[in-house]
C-alpha cells in the first residue's frame, strides 16, 4: 500500500480499510498517514484470513510477482474474499506479449522485477484461480492503446453453489 494514499481514500468513502505491503518503512508510513492497520507480508508468501474482506484493491503490485508465484497469490486473495467479494487489480501489461524479468527501477540505480502479461494470459490466470471477470479496461482513459500501460480488471469470487 506504499504511502497509504489509497487507504485514506477508502476510509473517507466509509470503508474499513486494511493495508498490506512487504516493506517495513512503507507499512510504517501508511499506518501514520491513514490510521489504518497495515500488515507486513511478502506477496510471494501471503497468509491472509479466510473470507475476511468484501473487496480487495491490488494497485500496481501483482505484476511484480514472478508468473510462477501468481497462482498461490491469487488463491490467497480469493480465499480472503467473502463469497461475492470483489478483487480489483491494476497491472502494467505486456501489450499482447508475456514477458518477465528485471528492469530498471523508477529511480536511478534501482531495479524492479516485472511480469508483464498479455490481457489473454492475465484473464486466463485469474479464471484458473476461480475468479469471475466483471469488467476490464485500460488506463489512463482517453489515450491510444499504445499509451495505456495499465490494464484494470475487476473480479468476483463466486457464491458457492448449493
Amino acid at each position: 500500500c506504499a504511502s497509504g494514499r489509497d487507504l485514506v481514500a477508502f476510509t473517507q468513502l466509509g470503508h474499513r480499510a486494511v493495508g498490506l505491503d512487504g516493506v517495513p518503512a512503507f507499512c510504517k508510513m501508511a499506518r501514520a498517514r491513514s490510521g489504518c492497520p497495515v500488515w507486513q507480508q511478502d506477496l510471494c508468501a501471503l497468509d491472509l484470513p479466510a473470507e475476511r474482506f468484501d473487496g480487495i484493491f491490488a494497485n500496481a503490485c501483482l505484476f511484480h510477482l514472478p508468473r510462477a508465484a501468481l497462482p498461490a497469490a491469487l488463491a490467497q486473495l480469493r480465499g480472503s474474499l467473502r463469497p461475492g467479494g470483489v478483487l480489483a487489480v491494476s497491472n502494467a501489461h505486456g501489450f499482447s506479449q508475456d514477458q518477465e524479468g528485471w528492469t530498471g527501477g523508477r529511480t536511478a540505480g534501482t531495479r524492479s522485477y516485472v511480469c508483464w502479461l498479455s490481457e489473454e494470459t492475465w484473464v486466463d490466470t485469474c479464471q484458473t484461480a476461480g475468479l469471475e471477470l466483471i469488467e476490464s479496461f485500460y488506463r489512463p482513459p482517453g489515450k491510444p492503446r499504445p499509451q495505456q500501460p495499465f490494464l484494470v480488471t475487476v473480479w468476483r469470487k463466486p457464491f458457492e453453489k448449493q
